[in-house]
Parts: C-alpha cells; structure tokens; sequence
C-alpha cells in the first residue's frame, strides 16, 4: 500500500526552506546597508539588500495588516489542501510544502520587522527582474510545480476517458 502522506519529507522541505531563507535575510541585513550591492555572474546576478513594504513589486505597499490577514488564509487553506487534496501525491504535497515555506519565511519578516528583506537581483535576458528571496523563489516553484501537476492529472484524466 502506498503511503498516503509524506508528512515527514513535507515537513523535512518547509523547515529548511524557511531556516535557509531566514539566515540569507539575516545576512543581508546585518551585512549590507540598504542599497549596498556585489556583483556575483557580471550582467546577470548580483546581491543587492533591499527592503519591501508590499508584495512582489512592491504593489500594496504598507498594507501589514492585509498581508497577515491572507497570509493566515493562505496557509489555512494550503493545510486543507495538503490534507483534501494531496493524498497518496509526492509531488502535490513538495508543491503545497514550498508555498507554505515561502509564504511563511515573508510572514516571519513581515511580524518582526514589518518589511520583507530582499536581496537576489537578477538581469535576464536585459530584463532587469526585481529584487527577490528564498521565500518568494519557493513560492514561485511551488506555483510552477503545482500547475504542472494540475496539467499532468488532466492529461491523465483525459487519457482515461478516452479508453
């Protein structure tokens, strides 16, 4: 019989993405002066500290106590998720565990110092990428795996209907 959550893994992955993410942005922030900034790839990757009030971008700057407020929803959700949805699958619950780690690693900045510290500062392509962390790259591969296994259960979907 298959397992039908990988609890221990999930939480294995969340641990360390939130412990991985705290260090950097306490390295950063103790470090670097807000501004300060090393080129680390010439025209590709630099460490730059910066801080964020809002979201990705900075959209909704200074809105605290709407990003605790989804935050906690967010997360209450993601458990349900886990819990409902992800059942007997690996890759669902990797997924759900990177959101939960990202969305909680900001939190935790957000709580203790009411600002998020970002500091990888990317130029791709020419696009110069705003400046992110650990937390929100989890949340981002979290999002990409997740539609990803979206796509793959309706393609398996289909595929059994078909026979």
């Amino acid at each position: 019989m298959h397992k039908k959550y990988f609890i221990g893994t999930s939480i294995l992955i969340a641990v360390f993405v939130v412990i991985f993410d705290q260090v950097t942005k306490y390295i950063i922030a103790t470090t670097m002066k807000i501004g300060d900034s090393f080129e680390v790839i010439p025209h590709f990757l630099n460490i730059t500290s910066h801080r964020n009030n809002g979201a990705a971008w900075g959209i909704l700057s200074g809105k605290m106590t709407f990003f605790f407020i989804i935050t906690i929803i967010i997360s209450i959700a993601l458990v349900y998720f886990f819990i409902k949805d992800a059942q007997y699958n690996l890759f669902m619950q990797v997924a759900i565990s990177l959101l939960f780690a990202g969305a909680l690693g900001n939190f935790i900045d957000r709580i203790l110092t009411g600002e998020v510290v970002d500091f990888i500062d990317t130029n791709i392509f020419g696009y110069d990428f705003p400046i992110f962390n650990i937390a929100d790259s989890s949340l981002t591969i979290g999002v990409i795996l997740i539609i990803i296994a979206l796509l793959k259960d309706t393609s398996n979907k289909k595929e059994k209907e078909v026979k």
